[in-house]
């Protein structure tokens, strides 16, 4: 048969079940690896799914009891919430709450235990404890937990803890630092200010836009 003739059926079978003996398991391996990584994709996706879920009516359920003022089993549900997405918010919500009904030291102690788990958050819980602690003679404890704040709210309280420190200059840096953030508009830039200059500060002339 010459070189360029075209194979009958028969040749052409067999050439393709050679060639399946001799690939056939790794094509096999491979459709069961792709399979696998699909089935892997589509579980781990409906788990996030499911956890969110579940996630979402914990804390609608967290809601529920906080308004109708079951503070103890909030508490627990609280504790259950570690680590989920709402985590966090869940700890706001609950030591407010605890405030709402005169319970400071709880409070405290909610804002204490918060994990920390969302960046957008973590500013107002340490602004909200430190609050808590400077009302609660505790401001050496504030100053320390705000040392870092980068927020207007955070710089002005830290201040405020510096105040009760008797630690003027302090308080100056730091609510200066606080009024260089802020928003010329902010409606809470005046008490910064009248802040300042009570502790021996000249707020900043505001520039009028032209």
């Amino acid at each position: 048969m010459a070189i360029d003739d075209p194979l009958d059926e028969h040749e052409q079978g067999e050439r393709v079940r050679d060639w399946l003996r001799q690939n056939g398991f790794g094509i096999l391996a491979g459709i069961l690896i792709a399979l696998g990584l699909i089935g892997g994709w589509r579980w781990w996706q409906a788990r996030e799914h499911a956890g969110r879920v579940e996630a979402g009516a914990a804390y609608q359920r967290l809601v529920t009891d906080l308004g109708s003022g079951d503070l103890e089993d909030a508490k627990a549900q609280v504790a259950a919430m570690r680590g989920t997405g709402y985590g966090e918010l869940a700890v706001l919500d609950l030591a407010r709450a605890q405030l709402d009904a005169g319970d400071r030291d709880g409070a405290i102690e909610t804002l204490q235990s918060g994990d920390a788990g969302d960046p957008a958050l973590e500013p107002i819980r340490r602004q909200r404890l430190a609050q808590l602690l400077i009302e609660a003679d505790r401001a050496e404890e504030a100053a320390t937990l705000l040392a870092g704040a980068e927020d207007v709210a955070g710089l002005e309280t830290l201040g405020d803890a510096q105040v009760a420190l008797e630690r003027d200059a302090e308080a100056r840096e730091a609510y200066a630092r606080a009024l260089a953030l802020a928003d010329v508009a902010s409606p809470g830039r005046g008490l910064i200010e009248l802040k300042l200059a009570d502790v021996g500060g000249e707020p900043p002339q505001n520039e009028v836009t032209r």
